[in-house]
């Protein structure tokens, strides 16, 4: 069973951020090898916050040495070699995967300048971190080409854009 909880501070707009969160890593989880999670027993745990520019520029300085807001970061709580047996070995049934937080001015700034709802891009951001909770990289082009293929396709099971679609103004 997936359990995301969003934790939404403004200057987020007022949504059913819970619902779209749980949405979002739902469809993520769906494209990759641990499909099977969202039907265990075992509770899967992620936690969505939605923060301002400056608390996500603060984290990104003190975890990835950028000192600048970016649009989603990804803390993920196991190990991806350990992802493959993670419900079998939970002692009580629950499983932290990680935390994902995304940045308002940021995210707002991308879905305008993308002609996209900041809740569609907020979606995209979450699928995207999730697929990082789970193991997932853009480092390598293969690895960035296979990512983006999930989040593709877990945005068109959603009904939403494309985000690696390149638009011809």
């Amino acid at each position: 069973m997936l359990d995301v909880a969003a934790l939404c501070e403004a200057p987020w707009p007022e949504a059913d951020w819970d619902a779209l969160a749980t949405r979002a890593a739902e469809a993520a989880l769906a494209e990759t090898p641990f499909a099977e999670w969202r039907g265990s027993p075992a509770a899967i745990e992620i936690a969505v916050r939605l923060a301002d520019d400056e608390e996500v520029r603060t984290l990104n300085r003190d975890y990835r040495q950028k000192d600048k807001p970016t649009n989603v970061l990804s803390f993920p709580m196991v190990q991806p070699d350990l992802l493959e047996s993670v419900t079998q070995n939970s002692d009580d049934g629950e499983v932290i995967l990680g935390d994902i937080i995304l940045a308002h001015g940021v995210c707002a700034a991308e879905a305008e300048e993308r002609g996209i709802s900041v809740e569609d891009h907020a979606t995209h951001l979450i699928v995207h971190g999730v697929l990082h909770l789970l193991g997932y990289d853009h480092m390598g082009d293969a690895e960035a080409e296979a990512m983006e293929a999930m989040e593709r396709a877990a945005l068109a099971n959603l009904g939403l854009h494309d985000p690696y679609l390149v638009r011809e103004d």
